[in-house]
């Protein structure tokens, strides 16, 4: 009975011990908080240090999940493999030989963030020292990005060769008679 009675005390002791730090590391990756609806949206980001010769897409892609607050990073480059955000590793969500993807918590608005993200292209891998600020202002619509725009633009572009096409058939059709 002793035995059990202590063993109770030693496994009740570890829970009170261990959860707080599981609950502390689940919530290191979370994206600081927003009252923003659930969805996704875009926001202006700003990339600072290395070398000055790598960037990220801006707009970038804002994603708030459970009133978190994400962005959907690409790099100008393949070359990097993981990124160090808020302590936590985010590893590269892109197919191999497309520009390097990382969805990561924004941590802070209208104030720089320090990253790491580390690359192959110099042969050996390197941890290099970022700082990325995301505007709060610039928050807007998802079809504000880069790419979105793209897809209207071949959007209109296919309603304009297929309406191109029908009107030349029913005029071709028109001309035989």
């Amino acid at each position: 009975m002793k035995h059990m009675i202590k063993a109770m005390t030693v496994f009740l002791l570890t829970l009170v011990l261990v959860c707080p730090l599981q609950v502390m590391a689940a919530e290191k990756d979370k994206g600081m908080e927003t009252d923003l609806a659930d969805g996704e949206y875009s926001i202006q980001v700003d990339l600072e240090g290395g070398s000055g010769k790598a960037s990220v897409t801006s707009p970038t892609l804002m994603i708030v999940k459970d009133g978190q607050m994400y962005a959907r990073l690409q790099w100008s480059s393949s070359n990097y493999d993981y990124m160090i955000v808020n302590g936590e590793k985010i590893l590269n969500e892109s197919e191999e030989g497309r520009n390097s993807v990382f969805t990561v918590p924004i941590t802070v608005l209208d104030d720089k963030m320090e990253v790491i993200a580390d690359t192959l292209a110099m042969g050996a891998p390197h941890e290099i020292d970022y700082t990325l600020t995301f505007y709060e202002e610039s928050i807007g619509s998802k079809g504000q990005l880069p790419q979105e725009a793209a897809k209207r633009v071949v959007a209109v572009a296919l309603v304009i060769i297929v309406g191109g096409g029908i009107l030349n058939y029913f005029v071709n059709k028109r001309n035989r008679c």
